[in-house]
């Protein structure tokens, strides 16, 4: 018992400072303007840091994190539970704009 009490306290740890690292989608959220991308942004800045893509990293106005690897998991979690927020946005934007 005393073993599965430190691997949980080791594992919520790293999860926490993984998540400490800065967050994609919240960052995105927050500086959203018009015309920026809007749905599941934050997993999209995370997959085009990964991959190296500057013209997919261009369209964001923020920084990616620097350790986007380790924030992408998080940021689909927070994106998938924006979606309908952002997702309405967008749709409000693409039609009335």
């Amino acid at each position: 018992m005393n073993t599965f009490i430190k691997f949980v306290s080791n594992l919520l740890l790293l999860t926490m400072s993984l998540a400490a690292t800065g967050c994609a989608s919240f960052s995105t959220i927050s500086e959203a303007t018009p015309g920026s991308p809007k749905v599941y942004s934050g997993t999209r800045l995370d997959i085009h840091a990964i991959s190296n893509d500057a013209t997919g990293l261009r369209q964001f106005k923020v920084a990616p994190p620097p350790h986007p690897e380790a924030d992408l998991p998080f940021s689909f979690l927070l994106d998938t539970i924006m979606f309908p927020l952002t997702f309405s946005s967008a749709t409000y934007e693409f039609v009335f704009e």
